[in-house]
């Protein structure tokens, strides 16, 4: 259906709004400021969450913002796309009395969002950056983490993000009702300022400048550089017009005004991880009458956290479990997809029941556009690096996030093959204590 770019933008709305003074400190103070608190325990970051809404609570949002920044450099980007209702809010007391879980994410956002907003400097990062010189290949989440802990460290960091802007997934990949473009410039602006990080865009490593180049100037190399582009399908079709992976379709979304991304009003999403999620729904909002993702096996074992299931529900996503494409329908262009029915049988490497084909069980489902949401292939910029040791294409890395090339450390996807933002702040805070320490004499 036709919509106004007025109504295109409101379908985009914040999903979790900031809470207002008065609602934060309300919330703030039903907290019950657990010892050995679980919300924290569950924390990736283990940023000391009753500490920080204690805070809140008195009216220290400043030092509410201190506790949660030591912990997640972060912390206002992943106040919003955490999932939090599995993790710190997931753990909250509260549901064991069967009350609402504090609303961690709003107030971890209420209080990052007000020194940044008022330009509040939380960290006092040395103006001299001569211990050392790192060089951090991509600008992402796990890119833009090491380089600020390095700069609060007193260490020159230097970020090469082959794109126009950094920012990486939280810039290019998150679905807009969860984090902007604008949100995500104003905490790199934030974080820069603060720490004192450098950064090149639009210099790709083994384009613009080899990793033999960065090694003769720079001590260390952090490789914060992700996945690359979606996985095929390998069906017949694939090539046909209206056929786009999903990482490249939110990305499309994210790099111009919403009203301007068309969807026909069939779309057909392939896979049912978060990922899936946000690109069904993102085409469910921009207009798209029937939107449907299709999923080899069943609902028990989608990738996809409960909450995104349900908020999919809402939008009016159609699920079709124990189906698998088997080509691309069209003369050209989409205009639908082959699936057979599966069943399950027995359990893969993974654990999860392995489906199975149903035979002569063929079906169409009518589609305009076929979103492939199977998963993101690995970089083959890591294949060429001397020393550093894969394992089915990731990185390998020792609890320090240190590689098997004692120059080299990396952290994030690249190293887990696609996790949360929170995991790769983790990775890359580790590592960048780690050469502080080599740099300073401490030893590992």
């Amino acid at each position: 259906m036709d919509q106004t770019p007025e109504q295109i933008q409101s379908n985009f709305a914040d999903i979790k709004p900031a809470l207002t003074d008065d609602h934060a400190v309300v919330e703030a103070n039903r907290c019950l400021y657990c010892y050995d608190a679980p919300c924290a325990v569950a924390c990736p970051t283990h940023i000391d969450i009753p500490e920080f809404i204690r805070r809140i609570g008195t009216g220290n949002v400043k030092g509410a913002a201190e506790t949660i920044l030591d912990s997640n450099i972060l912390g206002a980007s992943c106040a919003r796309v955490c999932p939090t209702e599995v993790l710190c809010e997931g753990s909250c007391v509260y549901l064991d009395l069967d009350a609402p879980a504090i609303d961690i994410g709003r107030l971890q956002r209420y209080a990052t969002d007000h020194v940044m907003d008022k330009d509040i400097k939380v960290f006092d990062a040395p103006k001299d950056k001569s211990l050392g010189k790192v060089a951090i290949v991509g600008g992402g989440p796990a890119g833009i983490a090491c380089a600020a802990e390095l700069g609060r460290l007193g260490i020159r960091a230097v970020i090469y993000e082959g794109k126009a802007e950094l920012g990486g997934l939280n810039r290019y990949g998150i679905a807009p009702y969860k984090l902007t473009n604008e949100e995500t410039q104003a905490e790199i602006k934030y974080l820069k300022e603060m720490t004192g990080f450098e950064a090149k865009t639009g210099q790709r490593v083994g384009r613009d400048i080899s990793f033999q180049e960065l090694e003769a100037e720079y001590d260390f190399i952090f490789l914060g550089v992700g996945v690359s582009s979606s996985r095929m399908l390998k069906i017949e079709g694939e090539d046909k017009t209206g056929v786009i992976g999903a990482t490249e379709w939110i990305e499309e979304l994210r790099n111009k005004p919403l009203h301007e991304t068309k969807v026909g009003p069939k779309v057909i999403v392939v896979g049912a991880g978060n990922t899936a999620i946000d690109a069904a729904t993102e085409a469910a909002r921009l207009g798209a009458e029937e939107v449907t993702i299709v999923y080899r096996r069943g609902k028990d074992q989608m990738p996809a956290y409960e909450f995104e299931y349900e908020l999919a529900l809402k939008d009016k996503v159609r699920f079709q479990w124990l189906t698998q494409p088997v080509e691309v329908l069209g003369n050209g262009s989409v205009t639908g997809l082959k699936c057979r029915k599966m069943k399950l049988g027995e359990p893969d490497d993974s654990g999860r029941a392995s489906p199975e084909p149903v035979p002569d069980s063929e079906f169409v489902i009518e589609a305009n556009a076929v979103i492939k949401a199977t998963g993101q292939v690995k970089h083959s910029l890591l294949e060429g690096i001397d020393g550093v040791e894969l394992e089915w294409g990731l990185v390998k890395v020792n609890d320090e996030y240190a590689t098997t090339n004692p120059k080299y450390y990396a952290g994030g996807d690249c190293i887990n093959g696609g996790a949360e933002v929170v995991n790769a702040v983790y990775h890359a805070k580790l590592a960048a204590k780690s050469m502080h320490r080599i740099l300073t004499k401490g030893g590992k």
